[in-house]
Formats: C-alpha cells, sequence, structure tokens
C-alpha cells in the first residue's frame, strides 16, 4: 500500500509539472486519462509477468476502452511516464520505454510485421514523441531525443537528436544543427528536411529555364 501510493503522488506530482492545465491534485486523480491508464498498465503488467496474460489483456482493454490509452502489458515502460492528452496511443508488447518520457496522443511505438522476439521500439530516457508521431520496429531512439508530430521513425536514434519527416531525418545532433532549422522543435515550427530539398531543386530547374530563355532570345 505505502508503494502504492508513493507511486501515485509521484505520478501526480509529474504532470502538476509537466501540464499547465492541471490545476490541483483532485482534478489530476478524477480526470486525467494518463493516470489512469499507467495505474492500469502496472495492475496489468504485474499479471503478464506472471504469466497471466488473459487477465493482463482484460485489464489493458478495459484501461484503453476507457482512456483511448492502448498499452500492451507486455510492454516495459520506466518512471515518469507522460502520456498528455492520450487518446489513440498505442505501446506495443515488446516496447521499451525509459524514464522521464513524454508522449503525445496519437503516437505508435509499434512494429512493422516482419519482426519476431523483439518487435518494438526502445525508447531512452527524456525522450519527447510528439503528436501522431509513429516509431516502428525494433530498434533504439537514444536519451534526450525528440521526435517531431507526425513523424514517422524507422531507424534508430543516437542520443541528443532531433529527428522530423516521413520518413524521419536527423536535424539537430548534440546541440548542432545538421539541417538549417528556424526554431528548436515546439511541435508548431517544425522543419522538414524533404521539402527543403524540395525546394533547392525548384530554384535549380527555375535557373536553368531562365538560362535557356536568355539563349533562345539571343
Amino acid at each position: 500500500m505505502f508503494d502504492f501510493l508513493k507511486t501515485m503522488s509521484r505520478d501526480v506530482k509529474l504532470i502538476r509539472q509537466s501540464d499547465p492545465a492541471a490545476r490541483n491534485t483532485l482534478e489530476i486523480l478524477l480526470t486525467y486519462p494518463t493516470l489512469r491508464a499507467i495505474r492500469c498498465y502496472r495492475l496489468a503488467h504485474w499479471f503478464y509477468i506472471r504469466k497471466n496474460f488473459t487477465t493482463a489483456r482484460i485489464i489493458s482493454q478495459w484501461a484503453r476502452s476507457k482512456t483511448g490509452i492502448e498499452i500492451h502489458p507486455g510492454a516495459t515502460i520506466g518512471k515518469g511516464l507522460f502520456i498528455d492528452h492520450g487518446m489513440g496511443v498505442v505501446i506495443g508488447e515488446t516496447a521499451v520505454i525509459g524514464d522521464n518520457c513524454l508522449i503525445y496522443q496519437g503516437v505508435t511505438l509499434g512494429g512493422t510485421g516482419k519482426d519476431k522476439g523483439k518487435r518494438h521500439p526502445t525508447l531512452g530516457n527524456n525522450v519527447l514523441v510528439g503528436a501522431g508521431a509513429k516509431v516502428l520496429g525494433p530498434f533504439t531512439v537514444g536519451n534526450n531525443v525528440k521526435i517531431a508530430a507526425n513523424a514517422v521513425v524507422l531507424n534508430a536514434i543516437p542520443d541528443n537528436c532531433t529527428a522530423v519527416g516521413v520518413p524521419a531525418h536527423i536535424v539537430k545532433m548534440n546541440g548542432k544543427k545538421v539541417h538549417k532549422v528556424t526554431a528548436d522543435i515546439d511541435q508548431i515550427h517544425i522543419p522538414d528536411p524533404v521539402s527543403q530539398e524540395l525546394c533547392r531543386l525548384q530554384a535549380e530547374v527555375d535557373s536553368l529555364k531562365k538560362e535557356l530563355s536568355e539563349l533562345k532570345k539571343q
């Protein structure tokens, strides 16, 4: 009971620190789906590791119906996970999430359908996964990584990187820009390296057209 209350207190404190809309403890306890989903996950995981798989899945599916957050009871989740809003979040059976991670709504930590055994990604500590992002496959996303909203990550990402795009590209590593960006990731002003490359190619085509037009005039 003491461990349960200690864990609950830590989760509530985390939500108050992470969400500026959180007004008080009672509101968090009664209305925050992330709190209910993670509590149910912990209970389901307890049954799962004791090979009571049916009970574990019943609990996880009940939590899914109530919160819109689907966490497979086989997943491994560290301390301090905050799922903001949460609707549509899916976390697969062999996914591993480190400490102090932040996941937004619509995120999938899933598989590609081609792998057996370890099928889902591993997130390090202090990872941010933006709204709608898909991280698919049995690779590792390093510590302190930021994944932009709607990015599709299909390969490993080293520590201290920012990744954007479909498929995801690294645009910042160890505090240094890999591609020119205008601002740090903020879920709104996110550079798209594919779009940037297309713009560069369009500029080259326009330049060639201009040169060709001038030659015709001569």
